[in-house]
């Protein structure tokens, strides 16, 4: 037997977090509209990411996916992406806090108290840097080093694209110690403090993520702050990127849902010729494959994180999931868009906004190419068989 509805706490779950965004997040966004036409900084400012999160914290929601014991809800990866599902309905990038990256469970006991316990409490913030400017998807060809001098390691390199990379405290840095074992066995993962030397650039994009490049010149670290295991850092690299990659693709589905039911309201307003767009068999086929494709991502990002949460190997339905999710959720924005005419290319929509921020999800954390590729390679090699998804 297949069952395909959610349990009761997770519906609970869903209902919370839905009315929570249209309750506190929706009527943000005509203001965030309008500051970004103005020339300010894209997306929610400081003082309402501390309002809303206090508020959420309020409810217990806290850590979504945090164990328990670290004071997180400790929820299943299925309640993870349903709760994503129901943060893309808004344009505004918003994460509950009480998070840490997982690889930062990997920290000492020191390095626990010092970095893990201060970044779930939200008193301090991350980022993982290994993306470099001629290591993008080819993660292995990283070209940072460190050289060990006595107990500290001295890290010369650039790292870009760092999500967060601008405002974080400490960085997960990723860091060639063995050159001539490169990728296997190394590269190693340091927890780099802010204050011990190293720069933040901000990269100006065209939607509201503003990655940032890190420049290392002769930035001295402490043995002690190697994470894990010296020259097992690729390993701890391939946990953080395959760990989540079917929320992001989890978030598309809130944002096509959003702007389908958008294109539907005004389809039935608009008029032409005497009679409301609706009627018009091209609109009708738009609404209907977009309808299509939305549930077609739903199952495979549910399927995905099931997987997860089941501890199997997910990274193909992962795969699968981010690949058919930036295709069709970038295809389903540019018809809503159309269905909108003039007024769906303007800036007083979110539509727009919709549109370019849904361009980034075939590109981080693995581009479309890179998903093909995975796909292929797992078939071609056997890895996976085909029609052999439900076991």
């Amino acid at each position: 037997m297949i069952d395909f509805s959610l349990s009761e706490e997770q519906r609970a779950v869903r209902d919370w977090v839905r009315t929570f965004v249209e309750r506190e997040l929706m009527p943000l966004e005509n203001e965030v509209l309008r500051r970004e036409r103005e020339g300010h900084p894209p997306g929610l400012n400081r003082d309402e990411r501390i309002r809303l999160r206090d508020l959420a914290r309020k409810s217990d929601f806290w850590g979504v996916e945090t164990p328990v014991e670290y004071g997180g809800m400790g929820l299943d990866p299925v309640t993870a992406a349903v709760i994503e599902i129901e943060l893309g309905r808004t344009f505004l990038t918003f994460k509950f806090g009480g998070e840490a990256d997982n690889i930062l469970y990997h920290c000492n006991e020191e390095q626990r108290e010092r970095y893990l316990l201060p970044t779930i409490a939200g008193e301090k913030r991350s980022c993982f840097a290994i993306t470099e400017p001629g290591a993008g998807s080819d993660a292995k060809a990283i070209r940072t080093r460190a050289v060990r001098e006595g107990d500290e390691w001295v890290i010369n390199g650039e790292k870009t694209f760092i999500t967060g990379g601008y405002e974080a405290d400490f960085a997960m840095v990723f860091a060639i110690t063995d050159p001539e074992k490169g990728a296997n066995g190394g590269v190693t993962c340091f927890l780099v403090d802010r204050d011990m030397g190293w720069t933040a650039e901000p990269i100006d994009t065209m939607g509201e993520r503003r990655p940032a490049a890190l420049i290392f010149q002769d930035v001295r670290v402490p043995h002690e702050n190697i994470l894990g295991e010296e020259g097992q850092g690729f390993a701890l690299a391939m946990q953080w990127i395959g760990k989540g990659r079917y929320l992001l693709p989890a978030r598309a589905v809130g944002s096509c849902e959003r702007l389908l039911t958008m294109a539907v309201d005004y389809s039935k307003t608009r008029e032409t010729f005497g009679a409301p767009i609706a009627d018009r068999q091209a609109i009708q086929w738009m609404i209907a494959d977009s309808q299509v494709e939305i549930e077609a991502l739903r199952l495979l990002v549910l399927h995905a994180a099931w997987q997860v949460g089941a501890g199997r190997d997910s990274r193909h339905a992962q795969s699968i999931a981010k690949l058919f999710g930036g295709v069709k959720a970038n295809e389903i924005v540019d018809r809503v868009l159309q269905i909108h005419g003039g007024m769906g290319y303007t800036r007083e929509l979110p539509i727009e906004r919709f549109y370019r921020d849904l361009r980034l999800l075939r590109i981080f954390e693995g581009t479309d190419e890179i998903q093909r590729r995975t796909i292929a390679r797992d078939l071609l090699k056997g890895h996976v068989k085909v029609g052999a998804t439900l076991g």
